[in-house]
């Protein structure tokens, strides 16, 4: 134990140096950081520790995704389908619709009963099929496939909030889930979360339809529509209403990719582009319907109806109407990051200002300091020279802990400076079974080299065990905690690591060093 292979040697006054660089920047102001960032090569750490919401300050949306819809949606697709599969196979039926979350019809022909519950029951194996005496066939949803269509809805709306915010450049959000139907978002350093709250208000439903030129505004007034057509508002001209066709010719889901630009005289639109597959669809239907208005439907308002003519058939297209630049832009977002599969309202808002971020940040500061500074000065007194090892050891455990957390670009919250300051305070447990060991074996009359020896073979266990136990705890704390638990259970989980590190090979290092370099008759503990 009192020989370090060379190998190992380098190994801790590189890991040591990585420390030193990649912590430092978090000591320079952010002038001179942003300043690194942009002029110094990319390989060079110039990164910080972000910060979270309670330390730079923010703003806090709890958002409540209405997955009831998609559940009536699916219901309603059902009943189409429903409808479908029973016109191919000529089965008459009546009183089809939605009836207490099932879908409901009556066949009219008796003894073609089983053959439609079979019919139903092949098609849609993952539903209850059942019928009645009177005629009637139910289709239903169990509780497991409810609970897993919402559950899906909801991780779907997760990923879609994720990409519209990380559209408008934000850095470091937090998007979590929080219970059955609800998203807790955190925008660090966002003090004005209102294109937020836009962006997220949206659902983003785009398709695109064919306008019925032929119902009047008379007709319109009166509720004259035709089957299979619906009245929506125009977001151009507020107060008047478009009739458009049910039928969807195109969704947004084959959009891959909408950007902001300007037409000729300066107009903002909108640009997209098709996969191969709604290119194709869209290049078939405007060559068949060249003349006829393609309303351009967004969340039910027709944003655009323009005259097709000519076929579009490069897969690409504009969308146009009273944009500004910067609803353009919105516009784009929204439809980059796909349509929300449900409605989604806020239904808290909280916004932490600066100044609390900055007194957290001081008063973590400060008790970082004076925890550091009582485990120096009690290290010293109880160890001398020993305790001057033990203090560098614990510096660069410090600068190891950011470094990590600069390199992760991990966020630090205020649970996370207390999970610093309580490594400050046990990163030196180590040190004390070893130092403690080794007088016990300078008692029992051992040379200074074989207390040495014996301090740091013999408490080896002890240290593994204590810091193993303290290791599963903070796993333990991430897996089953949420937001600032997890912050704390990251900081501590890393330093635990470092500490073990900077405990057993830095400070043996360095008592190798001086016991090969002085060898000492006794050693000053």
């Amino acid at each position: 134990m009192v020989y370090i292979e060379r190998w190992k040697v380098i190994l801790i006054l590189i890991v040591a140096f990585l420390a030193i660089v990649y912590a430092l920047p978090n000591t320079l102001p952010p002038a001179a950081v942003n300043w690194a960032q942009a002029h110094l090569p990319r390989w060079l750490p110039s990164q910080t520790v972000n910060l979270g919401l309670d330390l730079r300050g923010g703003s806090h949306l709890l958002l409540e995704v209405e997955t009831d819809v998609v559940i009536q949606e699916t219901l309603n697709g059902l009943v189409d389908q429903v409808r479908g599969d029973l016109r191919k196979e000529k089965i008459g039926y009546t009183e089809l619709g939605v009836t207490d979350g099932k879908v409901s019809l009556r066949v009219i022909d008796r003894s073609q009963l089983d053959q439609a519950r079979t019919l139903l029951h092949e098609n849609n194996r993952d539903l209850a099929v059942t019928a009645n005496g009177e005629g009637y066939v139910f289709v239903g949803m169990g509780e497991d496939y409810v609970r897993d269509r919402k559950l899906k809805a909801l991780e779907q709306s997760i990923e879609i909030v994720r990409r519209r915010i990380d559209q408008t450049g934000t850095r470091e959000p937090s998007i979590q889930r929080q219970g059955d139907n609800r998203i807790l978002v955190q925008l660090p350093g966002v003090d004005n979360p209102e294109q937020i709250k836009s962006l997220l208000g949206q659902t983003a439903k785009l398709s695109f339809r064919f306008v019925d030129a032929d119902v009047q505004p008379a007709d319109i007034v009166a509720g004259r529509i035709p089957p299979g057509t619906e009245a929506m508002p125009s977001a151009d001209r507020p107060g008047e209403m478009v009739v458009v066709q049910k039928r969807v010719i195109l969704s947004g889901d084959t959009l891959v990719d909408a950007q902001a630009t300007f037409q000729q005289g300066g107009e903002p639109v909108v640009s997209f582009r098709f996969d191969s597959v709604g290119a194709k669809k869209f290049g078939d239907a405007t060559r068949e319907n060249v003349g006829r208005l393609f309303a351009i439907v967004l969340d039910n308002k027709v944003i655009s109806a323009p005259v097709i003519r000519e076929p579009i058939l490069g897969g690409s297209g504009v969308i146009s109407g009273s944009f500004t630049t910067a609803t353009a832009n919105e516009l784009a977002i929204l439809l980059r990051a796909g349509a929300l599969p449900a409605p989604i309202h806020i239904l808290e808002e909280r916004t932490v200002g600066p100044g609390l971020g900055a007194d957290s940040i001081r008063a973590g500061t400060l008790a970082t300091v004076i925890g550091t500074l009582l485990v120096v000065i009690f290290m010293l007194l109880s160890y001398g020279l020993f305790g001057v090892f033990a203090n560098v050891a614990l510096i660069f455990n410090v600068a190891m802990i950011f470094a990590v957390l600069s390199a992760l670009q991990a966020t630090l919250t205020l649970p996370g400076i207390a999970g610093i300051v309580l490594t400050v305070g046990t990163a030196v447990d180590a040190n004390v079974l070893i130092f403690e060991r080794i007088r016990e074996e300078v008692r029992l009359g051992r040379t200074p080299i074989a207390a040495v020896d014996a301090g740091y073979s013999r408490a080896m266990s002890a240290i593994i065990d204590a810091n193993l136990t303290t290791l599963i705890a903070s796993v333990l704390l991430y897996t089953f905690g949420s937001g600032t638990i997890k912050g704390f259970a990251v900081t501590l989980s890393i330093g635990i690591v470092t500490s073990m590190f900077s405990a057993i090979m830095m400070t043996r290092l360095m008592v190798i060093k001086w016991l090969r370099g002085t060898k000492p008759k006794t050693i000053p503990i």
